[in-house]
């Protein structure tokens, strides 16, 4: 494993022992409501800032891009961090969440982790070498039609300027697919496309740490991954298209119609 990588799981695990900890009572936890259906707890914050120690401690020239604290520092190397993706189901007791490390230098990702603290799984990537999920090389399926894929995907629940056109999507890929799964954390769901769980996903309203550490486990376990147009500014965007390479381009198919542009 590679330095950068082995630091990165050291991070991970580290914010996973304090999830764990944390998930024993949740209801002693303070909670705080950041704007409509998103919170921020404060485990959310301890775990952010327990990464930010890890990796600083390796790499302090390095900057960082994470949900709670933001942008820090500036460096050809950045840390992009969702120290606990699925944060409401984590208050509800509903066990799937997971963190999520990625690094990116300059604009290629090249290190990534999302690991479950619930089942103690750990997928990790290093660009170039291929995806791993608990020291196990993972790869996308090989399903070839739509109409026999499980597709996931994350419903619009902070902005809902963009509900009717979500709903298009949804209503397209549900008629032509298998099925259609909503679990919660994005990061997992991308991570779920790489291990074979799912054999697509498609989501708007992300933010880069939802997606960096999915988008190359998705990469390095032989899939694509784009916006909702086949472009390669989702982590700008916010709108990604995932999948084995074949459900990728009908998933797409089916999705840019009703995608809007810009």
């Amino acid at each position: 494993m590679y330095p950068m990588l082995t630091t990165a799981v050291k991070a991970a695990r580290r914010a996973g022992s304090i999830i764990n900890r944390a998930a024993r009572d949740i209801d002693a936890l303070s909670i705080t409501r950041k704007r409509h259906n998103d919170f921020v707890t404060e485990v959310d914050k301890n775990a952010e800032q327990a990464i930010i120690d890890v990796l600083q401690r390796s790499y302090p020239d390095h900057a960082i891009l994470a949900e709670e604290s933001g942008a820090q520092g500036d460096s050809e190397y950045t840390w992009i961090i969702d120290p606990l993706d699925g944060t409401t189901n984590f208050i509800h007791g509903f066990p799937q969440y997971a963190v999520s490390i990625a690094l990116r230098h300059k604009d290629q990702l090249t290190q990534a982790v999302v690991y479950d603290p619930a089942k103690n799984e750990l997928f990790t990537a290093s660009r170039g070498h291929g995806a791993y999920l608990n020291d196990r090389r993972i790869r996308v399926t090989k399903r070839a039609h739509l109409r026999e894929a499980l597709i996931g995907t994350g419903f619009p629940f902070r902005d809902f300027t963009g509900l009717d056109e979500y709903m298009a999507m949804f209503r397209e890929v549900t008629t032509k697919s298998a099925g259609v799964r909503r679990a919660g954390s994005a990061a997992l769901d991308l991570a779920y496309v790489a291990a074979g769980r799912l054999d697509g996903f498609w989501e708007t309203g992300l933010s880069p740490w939802d997606m960096a550490g999915g988008a190359l486990l998705i990469l390095e376990a032989g899939g694509l991954i784009a916006d909702l147009h086949g472009d390669s500014d989702y982590l700008d965007t916010g709108r990604v298209v995932a999948g084995n390479p074949k459900i990728f381009a009908q998933l797409l198919q089916t999705i840019a119609p009703q995608a809007k542009k810009g």
